[in-house]
C-alpha cells in the first residue's frame, strides 16, 4: 500500500525551476558547480513522481507546458537581447554561441523531463521533449534573427569572392542551424538563405561578366571563368550544403557562360577561331571543359571546329589545284608524263598530317566528344570529296597508295612508317563518297604493280587489303585478294610447268614466265592477236600443251599488252640489254633476219607483220624512234609518226648504261576506270531497287529512292536522277510496274 503524499504542482516546480536556474547560470558562464549525480536523479525522480501520481494530482500536462515556458522564458531574458545588440559577423558568433547553449539546455531537460517523453508524449501523439525544445528556438529566435543572419552571410560570402579570408567555420556552423531548425526538412535552407544566395550570386556575377567581356580577351575571361566556378564549388565543400552546388554552379554558368558564348567564341583577336589558328591548345582544352558545362554549349564551339578544319582543308585543295596549273603551263609544249603528281602525293600527305593533327585536338582539347568527332568527320567529308587539280580524291588516293607500295618509292620509309601511313590512307577513305571510284583505280594500280613485278612488298599489299577490308566490308576487297592470290598461285604453276619441261627434256630458245590469272578477279584487258616473233611461239605452244594436260574445261587467253622483255642488242659500240613490252619486242624482232642491219621497214610492213591496229603501232613505234631512246631511226626524222614513214636499226646505238627500260607512251586509264565504275553503278543500282521491291513488293517512290540511297552509300553517293532512270529501264524491262490508281507508287512483277 503507497501512503505517500501527492507533490502539489507549484512546490515540485519550485524544486524544479531552481534546477533550471541553475543550469541557465551555467549557460551563462556564471560561477556555478556541475550538476552531481544526486542532484540530476532528484530532479529526474521529482518529475517521475508528479507523473505517476493519481488523478487529479497527475501533472504530466501542467509539467509539460512548463517545460515550453522555461526555454520561452530563457530566449527572452538573456538570448534576444544579446542578439539584438550584435550585427553582422558579431551577431552570427552570438547566434551560434545560443543555439549551441540551446541544444545543452535541450539535452539537459529533457533528461529531467524524460518521463514525459516515455509515457505522456506518446499516449498523447505529442511533439518529442527533443522538437519541442528546438522548435522555441526555431519560433522565437530563428525567426526574428534568420534575415539578419542571411544578410550577414552573404556579406562575408562577397568579401570572399572578393578575395578577402573569411570564418569559414562559423559559417558552415551558423548554416548548419538553418539546417537544422528544418527538423529533417531542407525547406527553411532553401527558402531562408540558399534562394537569396542564388539571387546574390547571380547579380555578382552578372556584374563581373559584364566588365569582364569588355576588358579581356576570350583566353583571359576563360581563366577568370574557370577560376571563379572552382571558388563556388570549393565554398560548397567548405560551408554551404551539398544540394546547393549544382543550382549554384548553374546560377554561375549562366551569368559567366551562357550570355556571353556567342561574343567570346566571336572575340576577334582571342575568340575560337583564332585559337584554333594560333594552336592554342590549352585554351582550346578550357574552352571545352567551360562551355560542357551549359546545355549545348559545345554546339558553336565544335562549328567552329568544323568551319575551321574544313578552311584549312580547303586552302590545301587550292595550293594543290593552283600549282598544279603552274606547272601544266610550264611544261606545255613538253612531253611531261605525269603533269602535277608530286604535287597531289604531297596534297594526300598533307591531308594525312592535317588529319592527324585535329585528331590530336579532339583527344587533347575536346575529351574524344563525338559531337567533334563528328565534326571532323564533316569537314573532311566536304573537302575530300572536292576535285584537286582536276582528279578525284579517291584517285589521289590510289595513286598514293600505289606510290607507297611500289618499289623505289619516293617516300623512303621503313616497314612500320609504311604500315602507320597505309592505315592512316584508310581512315581517309571512310570521308570519301565514292568508295567504289578508289577501289576501280586501286584495283588498276595493284594489278600493274603485282604483273610488272613492281610490289615493294607482299605483306604489306596484304596488311592494307586486310585493312580495307574492315573498313569497307568482304566485297570491297574480294577481286583485291584474289588478283594477290592468283600471282602465288601463278608461281607455283610456272615452278611446275618448268618441273614438267625439265622432265621431258623440252628447251625452248628463251626463258619463259607465264602468269594464269582468273578473269574475274582482274580487270578487264583487251586481248590482241598479236602475231607473235617464231623466237616466242613454241614457249607459247608448249605451256598450251603443259597447261591443257593438267586442268580441263579451262580455256587460256593470251594478254601480249601485258607481258614484257629482256632482249640482248648486239650495237656497234657495244651490246645493251633491252627490257620491253612483248609488243615493242616482237616489233624489234622484225628487224632480226637475214635482211641485217640495214633492213628497212615501212609503217605499212609493221602493222602487218605484227597484225596490230594502227592506234598500238604508233605507240610502239613513238616509243622506240622518237622517244628518249632512238633505237629505231626513222625516214623522215621528225617528232611524229606518219604512215608512211620508213625505219631500221640504230646500229650505232650507245647509252652509258648496260640496261635500260624502254617505256611505252602513257595511257590514260582515267576515262576507262570512270566509264566502267558508271557501268558498274548501274548495275548496283537495278540490285538495291530489285532487292527492295522483292523484299517490300509495293513502296512509294519516295520511300524506294531512300532505301536505295541508304543500301549504296556506303560505296558510293547515287544521284537521284540515275536511280529515277534505272527505275524506268527496270519498268520497261517488266521487273516493276507503275500503280494503275497512283502513278508515284511502284509494285513489283516477280
Amino acid at each position: 500500500m503507497n501512503d505517500r503524499r501527492p507533490i502539489e504542482l507549484e512546490t515540485g516546480w519550485s524544486y524544479m525551476e531552481n534546477g533550471i536556474k541553475k543550469l541557465k547560470r551555467l549557460l551563462e558562464e556564471e560561477d556555478e558547480q556541475q550538476f552531481s549525480a544526486e542532484q540530476y536523479m532528484q530532479m529526474y525522480t521529482t518529475i517521475y513522481n508528479m507523473c505517476t501520481q493519481k488523478p487529479p494530482h497527475d501533472y504530466s500536462e501542467a509539467l509539460y507546458d512548463r517545460y515550453k515556458q522555461a526555454f520561452s522564458l530563457y530566449i527572452d531574458e538573456k538570448v534576444l537581447p544579446s542578439l539584438r545588440d550584435h550585427r553582422d559577423e558579431f551577431l552570427l558568433r552570438e547566434l551560434l554561441k545560443r543555439w549551441n547553449n540551446h541544444k545543452v539546455m535541450v539535452r539537459w531537460l529533457s533528461r529531467f523531463f524524460n518521463y514525459l517523453d516515455r509515457y505522456y508524449i506518446q499516449r498523447h501523439s505529442l511533439h518529442s521533449l527533443q522538437d519541442v525544445g528546438l522548435m522555441r528556438f526555431r519560433d522565437e529566435v530563428y525567426v526574428e534573427m534568420k534575415k539578419k543572419a542571411k544578410d550577414a552571410i552573404l556579406a562575408l560570402v562577397e568579401m570572399e569572392r572578393d578575395g578577402e579570408q573569411i570564418d569559414r567555420t562559423l559559417l558552415k556552423n551558423v548554416l548548419g542551424i538553418f539546417i537544422e531548425v528544418g527538423m529533417g526538412s531542407m525547406d527553411t535552407y532553401d527558402a531562408d538563405f540558399e534562394a537569396y544566395l542564388l539571387a546574390e550570386s547571380a547579380a555578382y556575377y552578372q556584374r563581373k561578366a559584364a566588365a569582364w567581356i569588355q576588358e579581356d580577351s576570350c583566353p583571359d575571361y576563360m581563366l577568370k571563368a574557370e577560376e571563379c566556378l572552382k571558388a563556388e564549388e570549393e565554398r560548397v565543400v567548405h560551408y554551404l550544403h551539398v544540394t546547393t552546388k549544382a543550382k549554384l554552379l548553374r546560377a554561375v554558368e549562366t551569368e559567366l557562360l551562357a550570355k556571353y558564348e556567342t561574343r567570346l567564341l566571336e572575340k576577334e583577336h582571342s575568340g575560337a577561331a583564332a585559337l584554333l589558328r594560333d594552336d592554342k591548345k590549352d585554351d582550346l582544352a578550357r574552352m571545352y571543359r567551360l562551355f560542357l558545362r551549359i546545355v549545348k554549349g559545345l554546339d558553336p564551339v565544335a562549328d567552329v571546329f568544323k568551319r575551321h578544319v574544313e578552311s584549312e582543308g580547303m586552302k590545301l585543295v587550292r595550293e594543290v589545284t593552283e600549282a598544279a596549273a603552274a606547272k601544266k603551263e610550264k611544261d606545255a609544249g613538253k612531253l611531261s608524263r605525269d603533269t602535277g603528281s608530286a604535287h597531289e602525293q604531297q596534297f594526300v600527305r598533307a591531308v594525312i598530317d592535317l588529319h592527324d593533327k585535329y585528331m590530336q585536338y579532339v583527344a587533347d582539347c575536346f575529351s574524344n566528344s563525338s559531337l567533334f568527332h563528328k565534326a571532323l568527320k564533316e569537314a573532311f567529308e566536304s573537302f575530300c570529296n572536292k576535285q584537286v587539280a582536276g582528279s578525284s580524291s579517291a584517285e589521289l588516293m590510289a595513286n598514293f597508295c600505289d606510290n607507297l607500295l611500289k618499289k623505289g618509292s619516293l617516300e623512303k620509309l621503313s616497314d612500320e612508317a609504311v604500315e602507320e601511313t597505309l592505315e592512316k590512307v584508310v581512315k581517309l577513305l571512310a570521308y570519301i563518297s565514292d568508295k567504289d571510284l578508289f577501289a576501280e583505280f586501286y584495283r588498276k594500280k595493284l594489278a600493274r604493280r603485282l604483273l610488272f613485278d613492281k610490289s615493294a612488298s607482299d605483306d604489306h599489299e596484304r596488311s592494307i587489303l586486310a585493312r580495307l577490308k574492315q573498313q569497307c566490308g568482304a566485297q570491297f576487297t574480294s577481286k583485291m585478294e584474289g588478283m594477290v592470290n592468283d600471282l602465288q598461285l601463278a608461281r607455283e604453276k610456272q615452278q611446275q610447268f618448268d618441273d614438267w619441261k625439265q622432265a621431258g627434256e623440252k628447251e625452248l630458245p628463251i626463258e619463259l614466265s607465264v602468269n594464269v590469272l582468273t578473269t574475274g578477279f582482274w580487270p578487264t584487258y583487251k586481248a590482241v592477236d598479236l602475231a607473235l616473233p617464231r623466237e616466242m611461239v613454241e614457249g607459247v605452244e608448249q605451256f598450251k600443251e603443259w597447261y591443257e594436260g593438267t586442268t580441263k574445261h579451262r580455256k587460256l587467253t593470251w594478254i601480249y599488252a601485258l607481258g614484257n622483255c629482256s632482249l640482248k642488242a648486239n650495237f656497234d659500240v657495244r651490246p645493251v640489254e633491252l627490257i620491253l613490252s612483248t609488243f615493242q619486242a616482237a616489233l624489234l624482232l622484225l628487224f632480226n633476219n637475214e635482211g641485217g642491219a640495214d633492213e628497212t621497214l615501212t609503217y605499212a610492213d609493221v602493222k602487218e607483220r605484227l597484225n596490230l591496229p594502227d592506234e598500238d603501232v604508233m605507240r610502239l613505234l613513238h616509243s622506240l624512234a622518237c622517244a628518249k631512246y632512238k633505237v629505231l631511226l626513222k625516214e623522215p626524222n621528225t617528232k611524229t609518226i606518219g604512215k608512211s614513214d620508213s625505219f631500221r636499226m640504230n646500229t650505232k646505238f650507245t647509252d652509258r648504261l648496260r640496261r635500260i627500260k624502254i617505256p611505252l607512251p602513257p595511257v590514260d586509264e582515267k576515262k576507262k576506270v570512270i566509264e566502267d565504275v558508271d557501268k558498274d553503278r548501274r548495275y548496283a543500282i537495278d540490285a538495291a531497287i530489285v532487292r527492295t521491291m522483292k523484299s517490300r513488293k509495293v513502296l512509294q517512290h519516295q520511300q524506294l529512292m531512300l532505301e536505295v540511297v541508304g543500301q549504296l552509300q556506303r560505296m558510293f553517293q547515287p544521284d537521284f536522277r540515275l536511280i529515277k532512270k534505272r527505275i524506268e529501264d527496270l519498268i520497261q524491262r517488266d521487273y516493276l510496274e507503275r500503280d494503275k490508281d497512283n502513278a508515284n507508287q511502284y509494285r513489283y512483277l516477280a
